[in-house]
């Protein structure tokens, strides 16, 4: 007999979940249906400059706390209505996030903190989360890391991100092409921008690529493209490029390769430094260009959560609302930026 050749580094295997029986147990309700429907329109319509509302991607960096991040999405919920003329706000509700060596992996991965891994729990947590915020007429926003787990929860999401670290993947783009919302791809972490438009123009044509249905089997999907796929500026290694230059250039580079000359900016990551009072500086900028008539810029990105700064996620107790992945704002240092922002819209419609 001849010698073993595979699963050699597989300690362990534990059964899955399958996304329907998941959707079948934690099911969208007509309403939360109605209201992810029209969010998505609309966030098409503001990246492709149609409509001259502005998006603003806003929360936690990433959701540890499925009871906090709630009470952040009520608090959120009245400031939508408060910008509703000028602002579409959309939740940040981030389930996953991408290691550069090792470290806390996501709700989904490792929902109890404790490296127990206790994978279908954590899709129970996040699916649940996701309606839970949807019903109070609240659209989310996620980070699509996993090319497989989209499918627990990717009807929920009305706006979704590639990140950094996978915008020069293939399978992340074939992915980005089937997926039903807008979906934004962020500059490399290097900040080299055409790496993410090259992404846009993989993921705005059709493809086939292997994946799992719904019901949990492994399928072969052809996609038709996504046509509202858009850039995230989020600076890189040589600094920030939110600046008005940036913004012309990276206008510049769009119109070059045929693609919707507008983009989103995210305030955190290397465009503040990861120094989360920064972000207030960024959007006053931001600000500032869009009150001047700049209309490229069609939607923000802000790191936001009940309390500001961050904390070990080892600590013991964690402290509620304040996040264990990046440092955030403070909810009450973000009001004024809304605030801020909202203005801008008002005067660049002027």
């Amino acid at each position: 007999m001849h010698p073993p050749t595979f699963d050699l580094r597989i300690r362990a295997q534990k059964p899955l979940i399958a996304p329907a029986v998941l959707e079948d147990e934690l099911p969208l309700a007509d309403a939360g249906a109605v209201l992810i429907a029209d969010t998505r329109r609309a966030v098409g319509g503001i990246v492709m400059g149609a409509l001259d509302q502005l998006l603003v991607v806003v929360g936690p960096c990433s959701i540890h706390d499925p009871t906090a991040a709630f009470e952040y999405a009520r608090r959120l919920r009245e400031a939508a209505t408060i910008h509703e003329r000028e602002l579409l706000l959309v939740m940040r509700v981030y389930f996953e996030k991408p290691r550069t060596v090792m470290g806390w992996k996501g709700l989904i991965n490792d929902p109890f903190l404790d490296d127990s891994f206790q994978i279908n729990t954590g899709l129970r947590l996040a699916r649940r989360l996701m309606l839970d915020i949807v019903n109070l007429g609240l659209p989310v926003a996620t980070e699509f890391l996993d090319t497989t787990l989209g499918q627990y929860y990717a009807e929920l999401v009305s706006w979704g991100a590639i990140g950094a670290r996978t915008v020069e993947s293939q399978v992340h783009r074939e992915l980005a092409s089937g997926l039903s919302m807008p979906v934004g791809f962020k500059n490399r972490t290097d900040g080299d921008v055409q790496v993410a438009v090259d992404a846009i123009r993989a993921a705005r044509h059709p493809h086939w690529f292997p994946s799992l249905t719904r019901e949990g089997a492994p399928a072969v999907m052809g996609t038709t493209g996504n046509e509202h796929a858009h850039v995230v500026l989020r600076g890189g290694a040589g600094g920030p490029n939110y600046s008005a230059d940036h913004v012309r250039a990276v206008t510049e580079l769009l119109r070059k390769n045929s693609l919707p000359p507008h983009l989103m900016v995210d305030c955190s990551h290397a465009n503040s430094g990861k120094d989360p009072a920064r972000q207030i500086v960024v959007a006053a900028d931001l600000a500032d260009q869009m009150a001047r008539g700049e209309r490229a810029i069609a939607a923000v990105m802000l790191e936001s959560n009940l309390l500001g700064g961050a904390q070990d996620y080892h600590s013991k107790p964690l402290v509620p609302g304040r996040s264990i992945t990046d440092a955030c704002l403070a909810w009450e240092q973000t009001l004024p930026v809304l605030a801020t922002l909202a203005e801008a819209v008002r005067r660049r419609r002027g």
